[in-house]
């Protein structure tokens, strides 16, 4: 079974989610992955989507013109301060113009208050039919394999699923055989991209955000053994292509970038044995 790939927002943040769907339709990409939520990160844009306003209604032309679909929105945080509940109109949206998905991720050290919070997360995306995917981050709270089952066993929500970007699983030390010894309905979608081969201390942040939000690896480029993790997961997980790189977008702009993306990934897991 061929994969079906997603491109991922942070790969392209410069574009809004309809220049993401007319240019990843072009490209040949199956989904888009958008940051409709957001989170006043410091250089995004506010990408939010409420119904019936000018950006939904010019999104929802996009989708229907060139047939991409939303596979998922991003990002639903759990963190001190923030009501999970307050996500309720993006996850409206965006199940309205078609997504199937919501990332999800825990930063915020208060046990108690995460296991609630997501669980409410989850009660709130199901009334939408959203299926909420769990990302361990590894400069976030729940930043392992370990922490992120240990959740999703604990709130036991039938829409709960495990979400692996390649990069932070390597860098957390999680094997292919951890990854293959989880249940396989837990994977609806990861992650891919490729890294190097030093792991960052746990402590340096700094180092650790900087390959992450600024200089991943096309797959194959790098350390990461991508193809056995995408054989451990379901034949049928979307992947969703997570590749920021600010020096290659300079180079080649962002559609060049986001095509060499899509090559680089087929190109890899063809020849290994992945897809």
């Amino acid at each position: 079974m061929a994969h079906k790939y997603s491109l991922a927002h942070l790969t392209v943040l410069g574009w809004s989610p309809v220049e993401m769907a007319y240019n990843a339709a072009l490209i040949g990409y199956d989904y888009i992955s958008i940051r409709n939520i957001n989170m006043g990160v410091k250089g995004e844009r506010d990408f939010s989507i409420p119904i019936g306003g000018e950006r939904y209604k010019a999104l929802k032309e996009a989708i229907d013109e060139t047939g991409i679909a939303i596979h998922d929105i991003e990002l639903a945080r759990v963190v001190d301060g923030v009501d999970v509940k307050s996500y309720e109109q993006a996850f409206e949206s965006g199940a309205s113009l078609g997504a199937k998905g919501v990332i999800s991720s825990v930063w915020t050290n208060n046990k108690d208050y995460y296991t609630e919070q997501f669980a409410a997360l989850c009660d709130l995306a199901a009334q939408y039919g959203l299926k909420v995917n769990l990302e361990f981050v590894t400069w976030a709270s729940v930043w392992n394999l370990d922490g992120a089952l240990e959740l999703l066993n604990t709130v036991k929500r039938p829409n709960a699923r495990l979400m692996v970007d390649t990069l932070h699983t390597w860098r957390s030390k999680v094997s292919v055989a951890e990854l293959a010894a989880c249940p396989k309905e837990l994977f609806d979608m990861a992650h891919i991209c490729d890294g190097p081969a030093e792991i960052p201390a746990r402590d340096d942040k700094e180092a650790l955000i900087y390959t992450g939000r600024d200089a991943r690896y096309y797959v194959g480029e790098g350390a990461i053994n991508i193809a056995d993790m995408v054989k451990a997961m379901r034949p049928d997980t979307v992947l969703s292509i997570e590749l920021p790189h600010l020096a290659r977008v300079e180079k080649y702009g962002y559609t060049e970038h986001a095509r060499r993306c899509l090559a680089t990934a087929k190109e890899y897991l063809k020849n290994n044995g992945a897809e």
